[in-house]
């Protein structure tokens, strides 16, 4: 009798536990999430583990494309910081929000758009810490953000290293903002939800530092004993078969700051790696906060970079060219909610984050943005299938020239500005590494042709 009572009470206790998970399972599903966004700054696509690279050392990265969505074919519709930016911010195409280098601050009705004020005026807590990148009209950035730590607040040093809060030691500005992350996770995990906007500005080189590519002194080992292979298309014929003013252009000039000589070039590329390297391990002590906190199961995560770089292709540095190398970037999405991991093949563009970032917090999205919501794309309920973007770089930079263009899954054609007679034409499916210019193969003659008009509706529809 005792036994069988027993088994009675367990199976009341059990049945009584099970529904109060239950509960509490529902209570974080519908819950609205956290959301934390990591943006690197020259990072290429193929510059993390997961991506194929045998060399490079990014577990954390790994793991986070591993435990979400990963997505191969992620590109900046405009190869420059401060564009790619306003990008992401507004969900809009350079053409429409004209904001780069030396222009006017972007415009409030722009900024309206962005993903922070319209989070904010949801009821979400918002945070911003390190590189901005942007002018905003009338500075309207400083009442964007409950917590908003840029440069100028991090330290009192221009460079990479910079003095700590108690001004006893230069601290990396990458360990100094993963410490302002997690000051931030520790202020607001009670003041669910919240929004956290986390911008390295590594990789970036130190332009004015003859070393460029200042890394933690902590990883000053990594990488050491590693001789890297040459660049992709590094030989003179690739540099040659650009037009004069390309060959004369910024991308030649850091590319001797950089990468013109083999033992300079091993210094530069293990100084980048080691940079990188550094995020992720900040981007592991984000996580463990998350987790020590216990928000971790309702926190949404999303990593990609600014624009992709030359490490010395075509004997070429830098970005702003409407090659893959400065237009690719690594992209994932990562939802606890969710525990499917994806490959995804399908295009997306810096201008999906904002979007994205809006739809996962249950907000409207505007209908003036230009970008997807990525989660259709996920969960597969996308209709009508992305198949090509307008890629730009309308900076007016005497030294960068002017471009545009329209890239496909399969074709990439673009054209320089100031000089309409410059164009060029790859069959990416068959040379993804854009070696074969054919422009002239009348082959592709009808092809061409759709690609011209393709590009040339798409700049007038942005323009508008």
């Amino acid at each position: 009798m005792k036994i069988k009572l027993s088994r009675i009470v367990m199976t009341i206790i059990f049945f009584t536990l099970k529904n109060i998970f239950s509960q509490v399972g529902d209570k974080v599903s519908q819950e609205k999430p956290n959301i934390i966004f990591i943006l690197t700054d020259d990072q290429r696509w193929d510059e993390i583990g997961y991506a194929g690279n045998k060399i490079i050392q990014t577990p954390e990265m790994d793991k986070l494309a591993k435990d979400g969505n990963y997505f191969n074919y992620a590109f900046v519709t405009t190869p420059i910081c401060a564009a790619s930016r306003a990008s992401i911010m507004t969900g809009l195409y350079e053409r429409t929000h004209k904001f780069t280098f030396e222009t006017p601050p972007l415009r409030k009705k722009y900024i309206d758009l962005s993903y922070p004020k319209l989070l904010k005026e949801n009821g979400y807590k918002t945070g911003f810490i390190g590189k901005f990148g942007m002018s905003f009209e009338n500075n309207i950035d400083t009442m964007l953000f409950d917590y908003y730590k840029r440069p100028k607040e991090i330290g009192t040093s221009k460079s990479y290293f910079r003095l700590s809060k108690d001004q006893t030691k230069h601290v990396h500005l990458t360990n100094q903002i993963g410490e302002l992350s997690t000051d931030f996770l520790e202020q607001f995990s009670n003041k669910e939800p919240f929004c956290l906007s986390v911008s390295f500005h590594a990789p970036h080189a130190e332009d004015q530092d003859p070393n460029q590519y200042i890394y933690p002194l902590e990883l000053d080992s990594l990488y050491q004993n590693i001789t890297f292979p040459n660049p992709l298309m590094s030989e003179d014929y690739y540099f040659l078969s650009q037009p004069k003013f390309v060959r004369e252009g910024l991308n030649r000039i850091r590319w001797h700051w950089r990468f013109d000589k083999g033992e300079k070039y091993q210094k530069m590329i293990k100084g980048y790696y080691r940079m990188i390297s550094g995020i992720d391990k900040v981007l592991g002590n984000i996580r463990n906060k998350l987790n020590e906190l216990g928000i971790e199961k309702n926190t949404i995560i999303i990593f990609m970079s600014d624009n992709g770089y030359f490490l010395g292709e075509r004997q070429f540095a830098g970005k702003w060219l409407m090659y893959d190398n400065s237009l690719r970037v690594p992209l994932i999405i990562y939802d606890p909610r969710n525990k499917e991991h994806k490959n995804i093949e399908e295009i997306a563009l810096n201008i999906d984050i904002a979007p994205t970032i809006l739809s996962y917090a249950g907000i409207s999205i505007p209908t003036q943005m230009q970008g997807m919501d990525l989660r259709n794309i996920i969960a597969g309920r996308t209709k009508t299938k992305r198949t090509d973007f307008l890629c730009e770089h309308l900076y007016n930079h005497p030294m960068i020239p002017k471009s545009e263009g329209i890239r496909t899954e399969k074709l990439k054609y673009f054209r320089y500005i100031d000089h309409k007679d410059f164009e060029e034409l790859y069959d990416l499916a068959n040379d993804p590494n854009e070696e074969h210019n054919l422009i002239l193969d009348e082959k592709y003659s009808d092809k061409l042709n759709e690609l011209r008009n393709r590009c040339n509706f798409l700049i007038e529809e942005y323009s508008n």
